[in-house]
């Protein structure tokens, strides 16, 4: 599945062709983890997406607003003693990007929030009617900026942790509705990257889709947040409706890509992943679920050895 850039290069001035990128099987537009800072752009983007009746994706932080990323403001200062990303960088860019997409009624997602004022943004919008839509990443409803204290750069990330009460929000933002998907993020950087004694240096990512699953069964099930039934709609149908996807549901005929689990079972997480890197925040954490069976289009391509 390909989503194609919403400018040339990632220049954040000139829009692609969108009618030819659609045409040649795009399924939505993103320029990534890069933020749209001209307001022109994004709001000429917004008007094609609308005439084509395609998504936009957005990563939000005003890079003008930021500090080092990946460091959240807050255990930036007190801690590392330098300006961190501040939470004002992604929720100022949230409110100006949903209030222009209610504008133009034009089909927008937030990618990976971290704020509590985001939260509160995308479901004030809604509200408007606005065709706005909202994920949050299994790390930002699971830890906080603490972790980054025994994790190091390994809990470096972009958005970074936040607070306490902005984890809560997320997971309140989960039970409501008013965030409808959650996306891994998956940002590995190399071992050797990560590897510094400089954690301003480090750059920022995490290897997100080997605890994925374990961090919602944990966090979220287990604690009592959310259905079992609920949790899995926000990582299967609900983003697979969203970008049109054959995917996400279980049906006759349907498509037979399935992950068998143990929701209840115990994991230690350890470094034996089937992703390039290794560098993730929880290797060594007990969490809930143990993939049993992985199925592929119909075929086996993991079978957990007890």
């Amino acid at each position: 599945y390909t989503n194609a850039t919403i400018t040339k290069n990632f220049d954040g001035q000139h829009l692609t062709d969108f009618k030819a990128l659609l045409e040649n099987g795009a399924l939505s537009f993103s320029d990534d983890g890069i933020p749209l800072t001209s307001t022109k752009t994004l709001r000429d983007a917004l008007k094609l997406a609308k005439k084509h009746d395609a998504l936009i994706s957005l990563h939000e932080e005003d890079p003008e607003l930021n500090g080092i990323l990946g460091l959240n403001e807050d255990i930036a200062e007190k801690h590392f003693h330098v300006c961190g990303a501040t939470g004002v960088a992604e929720y100022s860019m949230v409110a100006r990007d949903v209030m222009i997409a209610y504008a133009e009624e034009a089909r927008l997602h937030v990618q990976h929030l971290s704020k509590a004022e985001s939260v509160k943004l995308v479901e004030f919008v809604q509200g408007l009617g606005a065709k706005v839509t909202a994920e949050v990443s299994p790390q930002h409803f699971s830890k906080t900026e603490s972790l980054l204290l025994t994790a190091g750069a390994n809990a470096k990330m972009n958005p970074p942790l936040r607070l306490e009460s902005d984890r809560l929000a997320v997971i309140e933002g989960l039970k409501s509705g008013i965030i409808s998907v959650i996306a891994t993020d998956h940002a590995p950087p190399h071992a050797d990257e990560k590897a510094v004694d400089d954690i301003t240096k480090a750059p920022s990512g995490m290897t997100g889709l080997e605890t994925s699953l374990s961090l919602g069964l944990t966090y979220l099930v287990n604690a009592g947040h959310l259905s079992l039934s609920d949790y899995l709609a926000k990582m299967t149908i609900n983003p697979a409706q969203l970008y049109n996807l054959d995917a996400g549901y279980l049906a006759e005929n349907g498509p037979a890509d399935l992950v068998i689990f143990a929701d209840t079972e115990d994991r230690v997480v350890t470094s034996q992943f089937a992703s390039k890197a290794a560098n993730s925040p929880f290797i060594g954490e007990t969490l809930k679920g143990v993939v049993k069976y992985t199925v592929a289009d119909g075929e086996v391509v993991y079978q957990h050895q007890n």
